[in-house]
């Protein structure tokens, strides 16, 4: 199992964005947890599957219809984080 960190920036809080990320997120069966951060941007951590984690990046760089999606940032996530079991919206 692989854990990514995936920033999202643009147009993306207010759009419903966290609630399409849990959805695709929930859609490959992955852990983790998505959130607001206070540059606007959107925050995803996830692992499972790498193949899985390249389905959501994409999902991610397309966005719910009123988002309009900049660039996605993709980073390694440090061991000591604890994912939950489920994927949350925090």
């Amino acid at each position: 199992m692989v854990t990514l960190r995936f920033l999202v920036y643009g147009r993306v809080q207010g759009v419903g964005f966290r609630w399409f990320a849990w959805r695709e997120a929930d859609r490959l069966g992955l852990r983790g947890f998505v959130r607001n951060q206070s540059d606007g941007s959107v925050e995803v951590i996830a692992a499972g599957p790498p193949q899985a984690l390249e389905e959501l990046e994409r999902v991610l760089g397309r966005g719910p219809a009123q988002a309009r999606v900049e660039r996605v940032e993709r980073s390694d996530v440090p061991h000591e984080l604890l994912i939950p079991n489920a994927f949350d919206i925090r």
